[in-house]
């Protein structure tokens, strides 16, 4: 309604870009960001974390990584339910393809960050697209890079060209938030706090108790 001012909700969420649970989370919030569209003023923040930063640059592919990590059996009950959640969300989950350390995908989210928050969140949401649907490499700096093209990040291949960029930031909240209890993590306003892929009305009903 004309008139009304929106309420501040600053939402900070700690994820994995090879975490299918924060990619549905994602999806959730966003969502939630719609329908409280009328109510709120939303500022967002990506912050990096690592399932497994053991994990090689030059990758493994995800069925052996999978399959090493819980057990055949078990990875293949996962891989059902997360196909089935996927298809929930009109999107098709595919385990062809590599999987590998995620530290230059955290590398560009956070320069994209320093640009503009809401380009960085779509950022999150095109490099998790390609890599669960599309079963693009999230080591593959090309694939990154036409990311951040299609998102408008400027100077990103410059950015990533050193090494060194973005890193010392990217391992200090590594570590900030290595103790986090299950990804992805969400934090409202700095007071509602939550792990998981929640469906849209938590994040709703967060939104509210944190604006109170």
């Amino acid at each position: 309604m004309a008139g009304i001012k929106k309420k501040l909700v600053e939402i900070d969420i700690i994820a994995d870009t090879v975490c299918p649970w924060c990619f549905v989370g994602k999806r959730n919030l966003d969502k939630a960001l719609v329908e409280g569209n009328d109510r709120y003023e939303f500022e967002l923040r990506w912050h990096p974390f690592q399932i497994d930063p053991e994990v090689p640059k030059e990758g493994i592919y995800k069925k052996e990584f999978y399959d090493t990590k819980m057990g055949a059996d078990v990875a293949e009950v996962f891989q059902t339910r997360m196909a089935d959640i996927f298809s929930n969300h009109d999107m098709t989950y595919k385990i062809e393809g590599l999987t590998g350390n995620t530290i230059e995908s955290h590398r560009l989210i956070y320069f994209a960050g320093l640009q503009d928050h809401d380009k960085q969140h779509d950022l999150v949401d095109e490099i998790c697209l390609g890599y669960f649907t599309d079963g693009r490499f999230i080591g593959d700096r090309d694939y990154l890079l036409k990311c951040a093209e299609k998102i408008e990040i400027e100077g990103a291949a410059e950015f990533l060209d050193d090494p060194n960029n973005g890193l010392t930031e990217v391992k200090e909240e590594l570590k900030k938030y290595s103790e986090v209890k299950g990804i992805p993590y969400f934090v409202i306003n700095g007071k509602e706090e939550f792990a998981g892929a929640q469906p849209t009305e938590v994040f709703l009903a967060a939104f509210e108790a944190a604006t109170k």
